[in-house]
Parts: structure tokens; sequence; C-alpha cells
């Protein structure tokens, strides 16, 4: 205001005075108590102006001394503000970096300094008594959260974390409905009773749980869809050994329920697929499992598939192998199929040349293709070869056939807790999990046996079993002469010399 005051009078003098340049002068005359004053009228102008604005600064400082005691209140209030918040600050960091009686001490310090805002003080003492390790002060910290309706989620939050930190799993669920109820958008909440619903095996709660979840955009619909597809699949396993034909066609409609969601979850179609034959629908079963491997081929897809019809020839199996791996030729497990499938047709040839492109393709074989490759090697009678390619298994990284891994079980017979984790990762990632193969559990070997000696010693071996003679090998014997070999075996009366893996019996000395 003064600045504009100053700025007015500048205008006004500056104006009088070119007004009384350009002009006569003019007069001007004051009388009071007995005085007169004369002078020009842009005189008596200029001393108007400058009365007023003398007076207006003698207002303005008069104002700035009435208003001191205020100001200096208001200054140690904001100063006492600005060490609130920074204990607050302070207070956090200590929390956050484990530094308990620290934070403790800045919080009977902000306790003082920061009265306008309690909700940070309350929050700041709660997570010092979790960092400080002490149950009972962080449970009397959150509780006293919940008498805030602003404060109330956090507060159920952090009871929560409390009665799982202390073993309570039973007082955390509770926290966790209430404020599942009470916010529709506590993710937090959702997912505490998703996971205790999935822990304890129940399906339909976890179910529903989803649904709830895609209802309140708590989840994108592709994660609910492929979590509802591997709960549905999950429900259909614990009901497709049931004795009763009542629960066979409730797993039958659940799996198939599973299939109509995501049509290449593997899971869900061998399921549906098995049932089906086993309820005599083997071309609705072929079908299903024909569009899942367009979409997305699985090793217990072909398994399966191969098992739908159990009383053809190898020759007709291998046709409709065959024709499976042909409708995503271009896919890996294609390719393996086709080498399964070149094996059991006896197209030893093909099946060499297919695998050794596979081979040549990829960052490196597995275990699995080792295997494979080893036995295709021995059944084009390459047993060096096949060799090598068992050494090169026992090194090679492992990965799941799915044929299943248990001897005694069928592919995707998980326990509930196996299905959980499957649901969990499934659902979030879109990609499948073997956990007993995670836990290498029993399992199957991939590698085939093999005789234990070389290809070479074979013809000795042979000759043993039929009662001949070959001249006996020294312990190094380097490479076979002809001359070294009798010309005529010895007579079939003689008794046969004792059977010897790799060479015959010692020369006498």
């Amino acid at each position: 205001m003064i600045r504009a005051a100053l700025i007015l009078f500048l205008v006004a003098a500056l104006a009088v005075i070119g007004v009384a340049l350009s002009g006569p002068a003019g007069h001007a005359s004051m009388e009071w108590l007995g005085w007169r004053l004369d002078m020009t009228a842009a005189a008596a102008i200029l001393l108007v102006l400058a009365l007023a604005l003398i007076s207006t600064l003698f207002w303005r400082a008069l104002i700035w001394l009435v208003g001191m005691p205020q100001r200096a209140a208001k200054a140690r209030a904001e100063a006492l503000r600005r060490q609130g918040i920074e204990a607050l600050t302070r207070g956090f960091l200590a929390a956050s970096a484990g530094d308990g009686s620290e934070a403790r001490r800045l919080t009977q310090k902000s306790v003082e300094l920061a009265q306008d805002m309690p909700g940070l003080v309350r929050i700041l003492a709660a997570q010092a008594a979790e960092a400080s390790g002490d149950h009972a002060a962080v449970v009397s910290a959150y509780t006293a959260m919940l008498g805030f309706p602003d404060m109330r989620l956090a507060a159920l939050k952090g009871l929560m974390q409390a009665a799982l930190g202390h073993g309570d799993r039973l007082m955390a669920l509770r926290h966790a409905q209430e404020a599942y109820a009470l916010a529709k958008t506590a993710r937090w909440a959702w997912r505490a009773l998703l996971e205790h619903a999935l822990q304890s095996g129940n399906w339909t709660e976890a179910l529903a749980l989803l649904q709830g979840g895609l209802e309140r955009k708590i989840v994108p619909p592709v994660v609910a869809e492929r979590g509802r597809a591997a709960l549905l699949a999950a429900t259909a396993a614990g009901l497709e050994n049931a004795d009763g034909a009542r629960e066979r066609s409730r797993a039958l409609d659940l799996a198939l329920q599973s299939v109509k969601l995501k049509p290449d979850f593997a899971p869900g179609v061998v399921m549906a697929a098995r049932l089906s034959a086993v309820d005599g629908k083997v071309a609705r079963a072929t079908s299903l499992i024909e569009a899942a491997w367009k979409e997305r081929p699985h090793p217990a897809l072909w398994l399966a598939y191969r098992d739908l019809k159990t009383n053809e020839t190898p020759k007709a199996r291998a046709v409709r192998l065959l024709h499976l791996a042909n409708l995503n030729a271009g896919h890996r497990e294609s390719q393996i199929l086709m080498i399964e499938q070149a094996l059991l047709s006896g197209d030893r040839s093909l099946a060499l040349s297919i695998g050794q492109a596979l081979t040549e393709a990829g960052a490196g074989p597995t275990a699995r293709l080792c295997g494979l490759m080893a036995r295709v090697c021995l059944a084009n009678a390459q047993t060096d070869e096949a060799r090598a390619w068992m050494t090169r298994g026992t090194e090679a990284p492992q990965e799941p056939d799915w044929s299943d891994l248990d001897p005694e079980g069928g592919a995707f017979a998980y326990s509930p807790a196996d299905w959980a984790r499957l649901t969990t990762t499934y659902a979030e990632t879109g990609e499948l999990i073997h956990p007993r193969f995670e836990r290498r559990e029993r399992s199957i070997s991939e590698l085939p046996a093999l005789p234990i000696v070389f290809k070479a010693s074979a013809p000795f071996v042979a000759a043993a079993e039929a009662g001949s003679f070959f001249a006996p090998l020294p312990d190094d014997p380097g490479p076979l002469d002809d001359d070294r070999m009798p010309a005529e075996p010895i007579s079939a009366t003689r008794p046969p010399a004792r059977r010897r893996l790799g060479s015959g019996a010692r020369p006498a000395k």
C-alpha cells in the first residue's frame, strides 16, 4: 500500500508541475487561527498531496506496531511447525531404517511440536513401535487409530500385518475381512483373503473373490479370467477320482468351463479330454486337445491325445500324432512330437534329421531333449552317439516333460497346495509351473537305459552267448588285427567260457 501511495504522489506531482509550467501559476490562500498563507495553486496542490502521503505512512506505521505481537506469535508457531515437520520426517526415516529407539524419541518430540498433524504422529508412533519390535505397542498404536474414520483402513492393515507377524492368522483374516467390507478398492485386503482361500483349498471362495475383484476393478479382466480357469480346473481335479457318477459329471462340467474361459490352458483341457473320453465322448476330447494345440502346444496335451485310444496299432497311433503335430508345425513341441511319431512309425532317419535340426536351432538342448536324441541314436544303431547325448544330458538344464514326473501319477495330479501355487502364477503371468519338478521330487528318468559296454564289444558278448570262442583280448588290446583272431572256433563240446562283458578270458601264463 505504501508503494502504491508513493507512486500516486509522484504521478500527481508531475502532473501539477506540468500544468504549472504550461500556463499561469494561479493563486491560493488559507487562513487558520489568525494565520494567513498565500501560495501558488500548484504549491497548494503539492502540499495537500504531501500531507496525504505523510498521513498514509503514519497510519501504516501505527498498524504495524499494533500487529507486532500477533506477528511474533505467528512466527513462533511457524517455527514450531517447521520443527515438527522435521521431527516427523526424521522419525519416518528412522523407522524405515529400523532404528526403533530413535524413531520413538522423535515420535515424542513430534507430539509436542506437530500438534496440528495428529494423523501423521499416530502413524509414526505405530511404525516406531514396529521398528522396535514391540508388538503390544504396535497393536495399541493401530487400535488408537481405529477411532478416526479417515485412518481406519490404515489401522486395519497395520493390525493385520501385526497379527501375521505374531502368528495369529485368524485375527489377521478378521482384519482383512473388515477392511474388504469397508473399502472397495482395498487390494491388500482382497489379496490376503484370496491367499487364505487358496492356502486352505477353498476354491469356491477363491472364485467368488476373483469375481468380486473383477467387479471392484481390483484386478484386470485377463488376470481374473486366467485365475478362474485355473480354479475351475483345480475344483475338477478334486472331483475327478470321486466314486459317484454325479461328482464325475460335475468335474467334467467344471473342466469344460475352464476350457471355455482359456482354451489353451493345458490342465483344464487335459482334464476335460480325459473325463470326456471316460464318458465315451472321444470325438469331443479329440477336438478339445486339437484346438488347444493350435493355440499353445504343451507336452501334456499330446500325451493325453496319445492315450485317447488304447486299442490301435502303433502305425495308426503314429498317424494320429502326426496330424496333431501338423496343426502347429513350427512350434518346438510339435517338432518333438514329430520325432516321437517318427520313432513310433519306424522312420528312424526322419527322427534323426528332425532331432538334429531341433538341437541346432535352439540355445542349447535340455536334459529332456538329450534323452530324446539318445533314443533316436539308439534306434539308428548309433550307440556311441547315444552315449554322448546321455553324458550331455546329465549336465544339461532340466525341464519337466509332464509325462508326469511321478511314475505313479498322471499329468497335473497336484495337491491343493500345488494347485494354489499354479493358480497364482498362471493368473499373474500366464505361465504354467510344475511344483513337483521345482521341488525335485521323484521323477521318471529322461535318459534311456543303455548297455554298460561299448558297441565294439557286442560281437564278443554274442559269441559267449552262442558258445563260440574268440581270441582273448589283453588289457589294452589296441586296434584289432585279422591275424589276432583264430581261424576256427573251439568245438561246441568244449564247455563254454565264462561270460565276460567287454573281454574274453585272460590268456594262460
